[in-house]
């Protein structure tokens, strides 16, 4: 069985940041993109938190769980969680989920700015 490998990176500037990830999003993945979201949602401001997900290849239920998850947990603090540039086959899992409807999904990540 092949492993594929989760690359997460966060780039962030003041009550912004912008989560870019990239390979599958699954049962193995999870823990790692949960620990990562909860470790950017931690700051003592709200955050908008948008997750670029261009390189996401494939996510599945388990991968939809932890971003609602952290979408919770951001709404909770005050702050919000959003998708962009899902890939057709992450933006129809959306879709027929429902969840399409419960995160605001942008075609393109808006840049961070003030750096």
């Amino acid at each position: 069985m092949r492993r594929v490998e989760l690359k997460v990176t966060t780039q962030s500037h003041g009550d912004q940041a912008i989560m870019s990830v990239a390979g599958e999003i699954d049962l193995y993945t999870a823990p790692r993109l949960h620990s990562e979201l909860m470790s950017a949602l931690a700051s003592s401001a709200p955050l908008r938190l948008t997750v670029d997900m261009a390189g996401v290849e494939f996510c599945d239920s388990t991968g939809m769980n932890v971003l609602l998850a952290a979408q919770r947990r951001a709404r909770e603090s005050g702050g919000d969680l959003q998708l962009a540039s899902p890939r057709p086959a992450i933006r129809k899992v959306l879709q027929v989920t429902g969840l399409e409807s419960v995160f605001t999904v942008l075609d393109h990540p808006a840049p961070v700015t003030g750096q």
